[in-house]
């Protein structure tokens, strides 16, 4: 057995605590010994089904103790766990489907119907027994009863996950064992985390960050404490009531904390025990930190900037966080971090690049995408203006992020835009985010904004906003406020105001683009 797997976690922690809580879900918990039981229950099972090594087994249920049973079970296994959230609609499921091959799928209830729409032709195992036959964690638990073994390589693939963006067809990211286990000691080390530490399981389980509360909590036997976020209230009470000492959150559930002004929030006397506090997976804005800052006065804010194909690449130390709420901070241990320009020279200080991710966290590649890892996983070679490279070892893989950041002359890190997102303007190139940033700073009626670029021969693009407000503010008003903080070239031509903007479907931190686009092109 490897010792950089999760199943070494989950060996070790049983071993030494086996009588603590591991799990817990409102009035349910569960120790690491009855968790450790009824993984190796699933596992069990699972492994009698007889597939071919790395086959793909799927988990599309809402929040549970059993999800997480789920989920541990397929990574004690040479199968690969593949994360389904159930914002998905049918259609996107069934193309996760077929995109790498999913032979099972683990779910409960609610889903079955969804599943039956897409008339899944693999094997289906229901947390819950039902009418049909079908196989169930409830069954499972009964009568699997044999003692269970596993041999886990580190390198061995543990995890594909999809993220569906704004744009075209998601790529499954494949995630290694040993990259399971690397980014929860990472963390656990520099958050500082600890076994009496209760980590909030707020944040969903499909992606990387929301994972990383289930392994940095076996890493350190703590205890994982799940929530499905829906109202702030109920929100406030899992942290009170759970004694939640560790917050990992979005900026999306920042804001949806704290965004009715007539609601009553708690006395801060009540969050004490909250020590910890993080933000991974969009912008955190001024406002979001002082309304945690208000709220869990005890506690340390994290604010952390992720990749797709790499668990982590830079943290924001607390201490930095309302002094430079902009950065995303420096490298995490491990990680070295370049900013190259389009000759492949290093930028200066406070010019922008792409940033290169050099070093720990970096994962295998994306699922059947040879042509998307041929863009962002790049021989060390790339580097070869930046560092020495001696006795030609140029095989090491680097990430050219995509990610367009500068650095200030104390080594901080700044992000202005993704490559994709830039707008060509009259010879310049635009940041959508510098201007939205302006906006959210100095606008303050205006709910949610989305600025971006429309073809206009004349100039290239033209720069569209669209804000949501409680109501219309006039364009005249906008734009006089937006030309005393930008050059003249970045001020949009038309300003647009809605009721509401659309936002990405499985992801309620992005507004929409590509409809707000096709809206337009509908008028």
């Amino acid at each position: 057995m490897s010792i950089n797997c999760i199943r070494t976690l989950l060996e070790n922690a049983v071993e030494t605590h086996s009588d603590k809580t591991a799990i817990v879900y409102n009035d349910k918990s569960i120790t690491y010994k009855e968790l450790f039981a009824k993984v190796n229950q699933v596992a069990f099972y699972l492994k009698e089904l007889d597939l071919p090594k790395d086959s793909r087994i799927g988990i599309y249920s809402s929040k549970s103790i059993e999800q997480v049973i789920a989920i541990l079970a397929i990574l004690s296994t040479d199968y690969i766990l593949v994360p389904l959230t159930k914002l998905l609609k049918p259609e996107q499921v069934e193309y996760i489907i077929n995109d790498c091959g999913i032979q099972c799928i683990i779910t409960d209830k609610q889903q079955l119907e969804s599943i039956e729409e897409i008339n899944f032709s693999g094997k289906v195992i229901s947390y819950q027994t039902t009418d049909n036959n079908m196989a169930s964690f409830e069954e499972i638990f009964k009568y699997y009863n044999k003692p269970y073994h596993c041999n886990i390589n580190s390198y061995s693939s543990a995890v594909i996950t999809y993220s569906f963006g704004m744009s075209g067809r998601p790529k499954g990211i494949v995630i290694s064992h040993r990259n399971l286990i690397d980014s929860a000691r990472v963390v656990s080390q520099y958050l500082a985390l600890e076994q009496d530490d209760v980590i909030s399981g707020t944040l969903i389980f499909n992606l990387d960050y929301g994972l990383n509360q289930i392994f940095c909590t076996l890493y350190k036997k703590a205890t994982l404490a799940l929530h499905l976020f829906i109202l702030p209230d109920d929100f406030f009470n899992h942290v009170i009531n759970d004694k939640v000492t560790v917050l990992p959150l979005m900026p999306v559930n920042i804001s949806q904390m704290f965004e009715d002004s007539g609601q009553r929030i708690p006395s801060a006397a009540l969050f004490s025990h909250v020590k910890t506090i993080t933000s991974s997976g969009g912008n955190v804005t001024e406002k979001m930190i002082n309304d945690c800052k208000n709220t869990f006065s005890e506690a340390k804010f994290y604010s952390m900037h992720g990749l797709t194909e790499a668990f982590r690449s830079t943290y924001l130390d607390p201490s930095q966080v309302q002094i430079r709420p902009d950065s995303i901070g420096k490298p995490i241990a491990d990680v070295e971090l370049y900013i190259i320009n389009e000759d492949g020279k290093e930028c200066a200080v406070r010019e922008v690049g792409e940033m290169i991710h050099r070093g720990g966290y970096i994962y295998k590649g994306f699922w059947n995408a040879p042509n998307q890892n041929a863009l962002r996983f790049k021989s060390i070679d790339i580097l070869k203006d930046v560092i020495k490279l001696e006795g030609q070892l140029t095989d090491e893989i680097v990430v050219a992020t995509g990610d367009y950041v500068y650095k200030d002359e104390e080594g901080y890190f700044y992000f202005v835009s993704r490559h994709d997102d830039m707008i060509k303007t009259r010879g310049f190139r635009v940041s959508p985010y510098e201007v939205e940033s302006v906006v959210a700073k100095n606008i303050s009626q205006i709910d949610q904004c989305a600025v971006f670029g429309i073809d206009n021969e004349l100039i290239e693009e033209e720069i569209i906003m669209v804000y949501s407000a409680a109501s219309e503010i006039s364009e005249e008003e906008i734009i006089f406020e937006l030309k005393k903080h930008l050059a003249s070239y970045m001020i949009p031509s038309r300003v647009i105001y809605k009721k509401s903007l659309p936002l990405v479907q499985t992801d309620k931190n992005k507004i929409d683009k590509d409809e707000l686009k096709a809206e337009l092109a509908r008028v």
